[in-house]
């Protein structure tokens, strides 16, 4: 952690929803005026697609059936963890972009499925943020939990999950319905050992809960909307967390324990803006009287 130089971490699994939870820190960013440098998760992976298939494949013929992006060894967490050390001593880093479809691809005059080259993080930079699978990994050798300021884990209830992967890899990103069902099974020991295990370090949790029947997520048409979820917020510290206030902005929100908050799916933006402004404005009035 570093008053001069802060990083918040989003951590969940791939179709979980970090995405739009990015897109609401953005806009408080764009608002606060922050110069917020952001870094995906996927730019650390180990190796671009047609690399990684061709190890997949060298896996399989090996025994090894749960060869997936959820390891350790298949991405840089050593160099993710060096780039926030880094950046919370001095502000500064080495990142690179995933550039994961055409449209992305297409400015840098690169095909999809690869990497740009490293480059430092801009000077200007005054908070960094990640948005990835591996923000708060901590084993024996890594500890990538330990640098972010503000650590936050996006867990659907797991039937969720896999609806919002099959409904995003099929319809945004060209995979049949049986492909994206293998990379779930393969993913799987990877899941348990490497995912969860983050969401026991993050300062707050935000798990979405379906209210309508998603016993199959494997034949679900459509993901539940938002008017149809819960979502469960879950505070490691509650201290400091005025939850009078947010229970009266928050219709029909409650209290389910003393450190988590339960609110309707189509609040969640408010419910972050409320929560999250504060914490941003915190890290730059501490970061303003450090230097």
């Amino acid at each position: 952690m570093s008053s001069k130089h802060p990083i918040i971490a989003i951590t969940g699994s791939s179709g979980a929803g970090t995405s739009s939870i990015t897109n609401t820190f953005e806009a408080i960013f764009r608002r606060e005026s922050v110069n917020a440098a952001t870094v995906e998760g996927d730019s650390f992976h180990r190796y671009n697609r047609q690399e990684m298939k061709a190890m997949q494949l060298e896996a399989e013929a090996q025994g090894n059936n749960n060869f997936s992006h959820f390891g350790l060894e298949t991405n840089l967490l050593n160099d993710l963890e060096g780039l926030f050390k880094s950046f919370s001593e001095t502000g500064q880093g080495q990142h690179r972009k995933y550039l994961h479809n055409d449209q992305e691809a297409e400015p840098y005059q690169q095909p999809p499925g690869t990497f740009t080259p490293w480059e430092k993080l801009p000077e200007e930079t005054e908070l960094l943020f990640y948005e990835g699978l591996h923000g708060a990994v901590k084993t024996d050798e890594i500890n990538i939990a330990q640098y972010p300021d503000l650590l936050i884990g996006v867990v659907p209830v797991i039937n969720l999950e896999w609806i919002q992967k099959l409904y995003r890899d099929k319809n945004m990103r060209g995979y049949s319905a049986e492909a994206v069902t293998d990379t779930i099974l393969r993913r799987m020991p990877d899941y348990v050992h490497y995912i969860c295990s983050q969401f026991s370090y993050t300062h707050v949790n935000f798990q979405r809960v379906p209210m309508v029947d998603t016993s199959n997520p494997f034949i679900a048409r459509e993901i539940p909307t938002a008017d149809e979820s819960m979502v469960v917020i879950r505070f490691a510290k509650p201290k400091g967390i005025d939850f009078p206030y947010l229970l009266s902005m928050i219709n029909d929100s409650f209290m389910s324990r003393p450190n988590t908050l339960v609110i309707p799916g189509g609040k969640l933006d408010l419910a972050m803006q409320l929560i999250f402004t504060p914490f941003v404005w915190r890290m730059m009035e501490t970061r303003k009287h450090s230097f």
